[in-house]
């Protein structure tokens, strides 16, 4: 999961930096690749919640790591309603900050959950 993660927010931070250098509005590409990050969070957090349910032991605090979950997907919601208020090219620029920053919080939730983010479980 981490993997897939990297990727796709790699991909919308680029896109919404093309978008940045393009467009002098808020890109509907950049819009679509916040909603991918946050496809891509629900996925994982209904994955982290069998993962749990299933007896899976969170090496780190289990509030922490939710924590994370809520907070990362507030993050991609909140950014994508702000951008629709701020109707000019940075709001594209600050939408590309989303996928770095739920970058961050994933690689987190992965030591928070096994120790190591680049453990061979969470490919």
């Amino acid at each position: 999961m981490f993997i897939a993660g990297t990727v796709i927010c790699a991909l919308s931070t680029l896109i919404c930096w093309v978008m940045t250098a393009v467009r002098s509005f808020p890109a509907d590409s950049s819009i679509i690749s916040l909603a991918a990050i946050e496809l891509y969070l629900i996925v994982y957090g209904v994955y982290a919640g069998i993962r749990q349910a299933m007896g899976a032991a969170i090496i780190g605090e289990a509030w922490e790591f939710w924590g994370y979950i809520i907070t990362a997907l507030l993050l991609p919601v909140g950014v994508a309603i702000w951008a629709m208020v701020d109707k000019t090219r940075w709001s594209n620029l600050v939408m590309s900050f989303v996928g770095l920053v739920v970058f961050v919080m994933v690689y987190r939730m992965e030591e928070i959950w096994w120790g190591n983010a680049l453990q061979a479980g969470t490919l």
